[in-house]
């Protein structure tokens, strides 16, 4: 059975998570506050409501596939190895690539480069900001994301936070006092607990696993790309049923609901999204779905999800699949 070639995945839903705190402002004095957003609704009423960042979803989902590509095998740089933020250097580059170094090579080269070296600098985009070598033309040379996050945010009405008093235990409180810069003594602080239904948007331009957008060509092989294809969803999945963001140590998502829609290119046509923020967004998706099929037949495919099982059984079979490629 021939394999489908899938260009494109977004997933558009609705996340519900209950005491969590995956993100926050930060704090002032004793109090962390909780990330807040304002947004407009389909009928222009202004809301403020909870929300996520896509840097959070991004920085779990890097993480589960640092882990997958340790695991089996893919290329990586040594600064994702490590988990650093920066991801890979001109240094990394070099050691493997020293012709990227000389006065008449390119960004062009650059990029191919960096595509070959790390998965993760392929998968989520970065800005070599240095000078590689004596190549004039590679400062600031950029990668754009192959995966996206939209931030996630809360559906108004139906998401609200709670702050509690969190204390440390500490033997003889009363002798020691409060907190101290040596940290032996009593701290209390308040903590927010955010519950809510939360929409959630992200996209997957698979075409561009391994692409330069440069040159317009492929530097690796296409085997390489199904490997790094499969890697990018694995740790897609495993972003839903781990999200390790802010206090989770404590402070574990409950989640207990996730639907919304999946929705496949197999073209180049994008795989349509609309926020769960409007109602009436999988009827939206499935209209559009219809259209653009109408325009180029076969080139979306729309699976509904009614829970994080169904939608693990859908990534499990696009896993099956491989990604488009562009002649």
């Amino acid at each position: 059975m021939e394999k489908k070639k899938v260009a494109s995945i977004s997933i558009s839903g609705e996340i519900t998570l209950n005491l969590h705190s995956l993100n926050n402002e930060g704090g002032e004095g004793n109090q962390i506050m909780t990330r807040q957003l304002t947004i407009i609704d389909k009928n222009g009423k202004e809301h403020t409501v909870n929300g996520i960042s896509g840097d959070m979803f991004k920085h779990i989902h890097a993480g589960h596939l640092v882990n997958y590509s340790v695991d089996n095998g893919l290329a990586l740089s040594d600064y994702s190895k490590k988990l650093d933020p920066n991801r890979i250097s001109s240094t990394n580059l070099l050691a493997k690539f020293p012709n990227v170094g000389k006065k008449e090579s390119n960004s062009s080269e650059v990029i191919d480069a960096l595509i070959k070296t790390c998965t993760v600098c392929d998968t989520h985009g970065v800005l070599i900001t240095d000078k590689v070598g004596e190549n004039k033309g590679a400062s600031n040379t950029p990668r754009k994301s192959v995966i996206e996050f939209a931030w996630t945010v809360g559906i108004p009405d139906k998401n609200n936070t709670e702050t509690y008093v969190h204390t440390k235990l500490v033997a003889d409180a009363g002798e020691k006092g409060s907190g101290t810069g040596s940290n032996e003594g009593q701290n209390v602080f308040h903590r927010p607990a955010n519950h809510g239904a939360y929409a959630f948007v992200c996209n997957l331009d698979t075409y561009r696993i391994g692409f330069n957008d440069i040159s317009r060509k492929y530097p690796i092989e296409n085997a390489e790309r199904v490997k790094r294809y499969k890697a990018i969803l694995q740790s897609l999945l495993s972003s839903f049923l781990n999200p390790k963001g802010a206090m989770t140590s404590t402070q574990k998502p409950h989640i207990t609901d996730f639907k919304g829609v999946v929705a496949i290119s197999h073209k180049l046509i994008p795989a349509p999204t609309i926020s769960a923020i409007n109602p009436a967004y999988r009827s939206e998706i499935e209209t559009i779905a219809e259209n653009l099929n109408s325009i180029e037949a076969d080139s979306i495919e729309i699976k509904d999800f009614a829970g994080l099982g169904e939608l693990s059984g859908i990534i499990a079979e696009l896993m099956n699949n491989e990604p488009y490629e562009i002649d």
